[in-house]
Formats: C-alpha cells, structure tokens, sequence
C-alpha cells in the first residue's frame, strides 16, 4: 500500500526573511524530500500549501489508507532530514498498521512527532 508524504511548502521557519530567501523553508524541503524519494513504488510525495502548523515549520504527514497517520514539525530543510522522512515512510509503507517500533526510527526524525491519527472507520 501506498504511503503519502505531505510536505507543507509554505512553512517557513523562524527567521525566515522574504527578502533575502527566494524559497520558503517548506520548498526546499519539499524539493529535498521529493529527490530522495524519486523512483520509490511504496512512497509517493505530494505539496500542499498548508498544513497548519505554524509554530512548528517545517511540517511534513504520513499518511496511507487504513493506517495510523502521523504529522511531524520542526524540520530544518536539510539533506538529513529528508533522508530520515523518506526512511520512516517507507517503514510506514511496509508496516500494516503504519506503526513502528522506536527502535526502527531514523534519528533524524525522533523528537519530530507532532500528531498521530487513527484510520478513518470503514463505514461502508
């Protein structure tokens, strides 16, 4: 099954200076996480323009139908922190709960976690 990262690619941190930057914080994130990701069946990428989470830039989901969904915040758009979402999503992809363990986590992405979803009921 398919497990999404929604990169936020508006999300810019504090000190972030329109004027001097040509890129928000969540743009070259998303650009980062993308590459890394390029080529990968189990793990799609998506830019959306907000995710809320302000105080908390820059934010990314995982998501996948039918699994436990996360948001995380509070990246800085480097190089190791996309290597780190890429490596969890496709831990997330793998699991079939979308839950895993600790010990699985890469440590680019502990201390990150910000929200955890349940599945949507299945209603019909």
């Amino acid at each position: 099954m398919t497990t999404w990262i929604t990169i936020c690619d508006t999300c810019k941190r504090e000190g972030w200076d329109a004027s001097a930057q040509e890129h928000t914080d969540g743009e070259l994130l998303a650009t980062l996480v993308e590459a890394t990701a390029t080529g990968l069946t189990d793990v799609k990428t998506r830019r959306v323009s907000c995710l809320m989470g302000c105080k908390r830039g820059c934010n990314i989901a995982i998501q996948a139908n039918g699994k436990l969904n996360y948001t995380l915040g509070e990246f800085e758009p480097n190089a190791e922190a996309a290597s780190g979402i890429v490596a969890y999503a496709l831990s997330h992809s793998a699991s079939e709960t979308g839950q895993v363990p600790y010990r699985d986590w890469p440590q680019s992405i502990k201390g990150h976690f910000v929200t955890r979803h349940p599945p949507l009921p299945d209603t019909e």
